[in-house]
């Protein structure tokens, strides 16, 4: 006999903990739709030669290529041996390719959402998946974005985290072309020099500025003490409040055309961000951000939770210059950010901040007596009707183990009809949640459970 087991780096969860999720999925995606973003969805494999040409050989290693058993000896996709399809490892480069095949049936600017399960080969360690969901959206220009839409994503991860409720959090804003004329006015022109010095400041929180500072007027980089001293202040640049950061870009004075273009881009942003209606506790400069300067060629951003910053960001993402031209001569200008839901839930739940959710069944019809069965029956058609969920017992129990049922099962009412009650034109209810019971005349049973519901919904 085999013995059952997930494979390592997936979420399995059970029945009211995926109810949370889901309702967490449908928040985000209920927000997405309020900023009329529009739903995407692309197949789980793409073509390895279509998905391959963007990636580095550390992410080629991490992903998981498709092979039928017919086609163990095709060879057809990136490369000799290489089989034809791939797993997506992210919603980025299936969207490169979207966008490329129909550009000319969509509107631009294209505003999509998409929430799908991606895959890629992590190390199995706790709280890294290789099957998880990426929920993301992008603003696609053609030839030219406005840095508008830079602030208004901001305001959309306000919208979706205010509504989650898992406590105070900080969307963090920096700009690439301000970090990249920093760097060139220190005489750091090469773009690999920049992406290694960023590594080792990453290091800053870690091992401490004294590390860096060592590592980076050391050999291997070669910097002076006084190009190093200005590097350590400026990635140590954070902003209180929405006049504070304006204040604090102004301080940096004046520089090169990439530093001052980016000065005024994130200066136009934080403006937007505030009229978008983001109260300014909940953004900030930060101009320690570096999220892929390969990548990113504009604004960027990073979410943090106040009182959990060792959980991470919980969504990031920022601006591009041109998310196609792999496939497509067009040009082809974006902005998008992207929550890794899979990784954030689970840290949540691990950090005691998200609750076992309750059932989506709101009623049980309990069965009393078999031979009413079929009046059991109706009031469960009444009930769904009036759209509550509504479950009936059809075989029968115990009411000792039908109360405990649904109590296991987190549904919070019980609906129960015997003689007395039928005689009454009544039914008893058990709300299992208050440990009380009480009457109701079978007419008005479905609104009464109604109002229950909405109040306790209006209650949290």
């Amino acid at each position: 006999m085999i013995k059952p087991r997930t494979p390592p780096g997936v979420m399995e969860l059970l029945p009211r903990d995926q109810i949370a999720f889901q309702q967490m999925l449908d928040t985000i995606r209920r927000n997405f739709e309020r900023f009329g973003f529009l739903p995407v969805e692309t197949p789980v494999f793409e073509l390895s030669e279509v998905l391959l040409t963007k990636t580095g050989g550390e992410t080629e290693r991490q992903v998981y290529f498709v092979q039928s058993t017919g086609a163990l000896n095709n060879s057809a996709g990136s490369g000799s041996g290489t089989p034809e399809m791939a797993l997506r490892f992210d919603l980025t480069v299936p969207l490169a390719r979207y966008v490329a095949e129909h550009e000319h049936d969509l509107s631009f600017p294209f505003r999509r959402y998409q929430m799908q399960r991606v895959y890629r080969g992590e190390r199995a360690q706790r709280g890294r998946f290789r099957e998880f969901y990426q929920c993301d959206i992008d603003v696609i220009g053609k030839d030219a974005l406005s840095v508008r839409y830079d602030a208004e994503l901001p305001a959309v991860i306000f919208a979706v985290f205010s509504e989650i409720a898992i406590g105070k959090f900080t969307i963090q804003l920096n700009n690439r072309k301000l970090m990249r004329g920093f760097f060139e006015n220190l005489g750091v022109i090469d773009a690999e020099q920049q992406m290694a010095v960023l590594r080792e400041v990453d290091k800053l929180d870690k091992r401490g500025a004294d590390y860096v500072r060592t590592t980076l007027t050391g050999e291997g980089f070669g910097l002076s003490e006084t190009a190093t001293a200005r590097i350590l202040d400026f990635v140590q640049i954070r902003s209180t409040s929405h006049a504070d950061a304006l204040s604090q870009l102004d301080a940096l004075g004046q520089g090169s055309a990439s530093f001052e273009q980016g000065i005024t881009e994130l200066r136009e942003t934080l403006e937007l961000v505030r009229a978008l209606g983001v109260p300014e506790t909940h953004y900030a400069i930060n101009l320690s951000i570096a999220r892929g300067l390969d990548y990113y060629t504009g604004t960027v951003y990073e979410t943090l939770l106040d009182d959990y910053p060792q959980i991470g960001s919980i969504c990031s993402g920022g601006r591009y210059e041109n998310l196609a031209s792999h496939y497509t001569k067009s040009k082809l200008p974006g902005v998008g950010i992207s929550i890794g839901l899979t990784r954030l839930y689970w840290q949540l739940q691990d950090a005691g901040l998200v609750n076992t959710a309750d059932s989506t069944v709101h009623v049980l019809v309990s069965q009393m007596d078999e031979a009413r069965l079929p009046a059991y029956l109706a009031i469960a058609n009444d009930l769904r009707r009036a759209g509550l969920n509504t479950e009936v017992q059809l075989e029968p129990r115990k009411m000792a183990k039908q109360f405990q049922y649904a109590d296991r099962a987190g549904i919070r009412f019980v609906v129960i009809l015997g003689e007395d009650e039928e005689a009454r034109g009544a039914v008893s209810v058990k709300d299992l949640r208050r440990g009380e019971q009480f009457e109701v005349a079978s007419h008005d049973l479905a609104r009464t459970l109604r109002i229950e519901l909405e109040q306790a919904r209006a209650m949290g």
